[in-house]
């Protein structure tokens, strides 16, 4: 599963936001942080981990989560392309109506 498929559900995105902001968290601490149920978030931290977003260790019990930013270069870098192109088509788009406009 790529980065891209990871990130399509809202809660992933959310959950990488709040690692992106605070480091390490464990598991209870980004449960804490939504009103889902803590199985429901394990899961999607499973998705994560599993699609390579997040990195997992273990401290004695806890397991402990953390971004990998080198996984959302995928990303990145299609939101860019993305944005590179619609740019040229919205320029043109702009260009074609000035020169219609009498």
């Amino acid at each position: 599963m790529s980065a891209l498929d990871v990130l399509a559900d809202p809660t992933r995105r959310r959950i990488v936001e709040l690692l992106a902001d605070g480091g390490e968290l464990n598991a209870t601490a980004i449960a804490g942080r939504f009103a889902s149920s803590r199985p429901a978030i394990s899961q999607h931290l499973g998705v994560l981990v599993g699609g390579g977003v997040l990195t997992v260790r273990r401290a004695g019990t806890q397991r402990i989560y953390r971004l990998e930013p080198a996984s959302l270069a995928e990303a990145g870098d299609w939101l860019s392309t993305q944005a590179q192109r619609w740019t040229r088509v919205l320029d043109a788009l702009e260009t074609a109506l000035d020169e219609d406009t009498p």
